[in-house]
């Protein structure tokens, strides 16, 4: 089943499949089964075309997938623009959201590793 370009995955249950479309969590993809009478336990292959059509009718009608991301990264550089706290936050790559910096901002700044380990260096074979 494909909405809006998005292939569900086959093999999952109905509320877990939907997650894959961004912009649809589990509770606005159990809001949309319990609209649509469709159960959670059905996978997407298993679906008829009118339980199809109803989901697919219903999902137009949010903002998701790029109109999402484009309002989302515009929320952003508005914020950068007039030079917000968070704005300016965004800009550096580092939490905007009041969370500590000495430790566990790894998520936002990327991977970063910069410890020595152990300080010593492996002997090489000769």
């Amino acid at each position: 089943m494909r909405i809006l370009g998005i292939t569900l995955p086959e093999n999952k249950r109905m509320d877990i499949a939907l997650t894959a479309v961004y912009g649809i969590g589990r509770s606005r993809a159990m809001r949309v089964l319990n609209e649509t009478k469709v159960s959670a336990d059905l996978k997407p292959k298993d679906l008829s075309v009118e339980q199809e059509n109803a989901i697919r009718k219903l999902i137009e009608g949010f903002k998701i997938e790029g109109d999402l991301k484009r309002e989302v990264a515009s929320n952003i550089k508005r914020l950068k623009d007039i030079k917000t706290y968070r704005g300016s936050r965004h800009s550096r790559h580092l939490p905007a959201r009041g969370q500590r910096t000495k430790t566990n901002s790894r998520t936002v700044r990327g991977n970063v590793r910069k410890t020595m380990g152990s300080g010593r260096r492996k002997e090489e074979k000769t």
